[in-house]
């Protein structure tokens, strides 16, 4: 599932208007996870109990996108149920639970910049999977980013930064977190054949349902019942971050691909690190450092660099 999968299509300007709008809502609300989960702790609440009731609550969410999506549309296959429930542990289950178990030991804004490195994971294992090769240009893009996320993993590490803790658990915080991303990554490179049979967003729609079913069943296993009893604002933050922050972006995210094409809401997507920055500062009091500042420019710049060279590569092969 590439971010140059297929060209925006020819649209009237308040039209494009709307789907700017879906685009820039839907990657703020992605973004406000984070700062949801970072509240959500000051309540002595775990990562398995508190990414179970976000899942919870999204479930009949997703089930409803899911079913919605499919009317009129053929029957699922085995493969095709098989393949849903492989892509929802790896995109949503497994890349979730990992990120907020690694939101435990760094900033909001360290989190966020680790996982906008995805599209470089996705290049890294086109290139191990299909050997497909990298352009200058992308690895000019791919290390002016990484260096932006060392620079602020620098500082943290030695408690220096926001966080304020340094030493092992940011390390520890920072691989969940980079983990996390290469879990999602998996989830791009192999949901393309299913997105073509399927649909983008009845997929979506089966794969974070069979995700939900997976953090709950785990909250089964290795927690008694009596963990799921935490504080009241555990459960309304858990409420919002199903509804705001998951399942109403994907949607407006999938609005906005339809009207302004897939490269155009992944650019827009970089309004995200910024958003997660702003909202960790206001409402998390983490600090706004220099270095902060300076390794998100560095992140967002090789992130361009990288993905508008893919969209040229895109445009040259069809002519343009």
């Amino acid at each position: 599932m590439s971010v140059t999968a297929a060209p925006a299509p020819v649209l009237s300007p308040s039209a494009r208007k709307a789907g700017m709008a879906c685009a820039v809502v839907g990657a703020i609300a992605f973004s406000g996870k984070a700062i949801i989960v970072k509240l959500a702790y000051r309540y002595g609440v775990d990562a398995v109990t508190l990414i179970m009731y976000r899942m919870l609550f999204a479930l009949p969410l997703f089930v409803v996108m899911a079913w919605w999506a499919g009317r009129g549309k053929p029957a699922l296959s085995l493969r095709d149920w098989l393949g849903s429930a492989a892509l929802g542990f790896s995109g949503y289950y497994l890349a979730s639970f990992l990120d907020f178990a690694g939101l435990t030991y760094i900033t909001a804004g360290l989190e966020r910049l680790i996982l906008y490195l995805n599209p470089t994971l996705v290049l890294a294992l086109g290139w191990l999977l299909y050997r497909k090769k990298a352009t200058r240009r992308q690895l000019q893009g791919l290390a002016i980013s990484y260096a932006g996320v060392m620079l602020v993993f620098g500082v943290e590490a030695l408690g220096h930064g926001a966080a304020g803790a340094g030493g092992g658990k940011v390390w520890w915080g920072a691989t969940l977190v980079f983990a996390s991303a290469v879990s999602y990554a998996i989830y791009l490179v192999y949901s393309a054949q299913f997105v073509q049979r399927m649909g983008a967003l009845r997929l979506v729609g089966l794969a974070t349902s069979f995700a939900c079913l997976f953090c709950i069943v785990q909250f089964l296993l290795v927690r008694p019942l009596s963990a799921a009893q935490v504080a009241m604002p555990v459960i309304w933050l858990s409420v919002l971050n199903a509804t705001v922050c998951t399942a109403l972006p994907v949607l407006l995210v999938m609005l906005a691909i339809e009207r302004l094409g897939a490269a155009t809401v992944a650019q827009t997507g970089m309004i995200g690190p910024l958003s997660t920055i702003l909202m960790g500062v206001w409402l998390l009091g983490e600090a706004l450092t220099p270095v902060m500042v300076a390794g998100t420019a560095l992140v967002l710049v090789g992130i361009y660099v990288f993905t508008h060279q893919t969209k040229s590569i895109k445009k040259t092969a069809a002519g343009d």
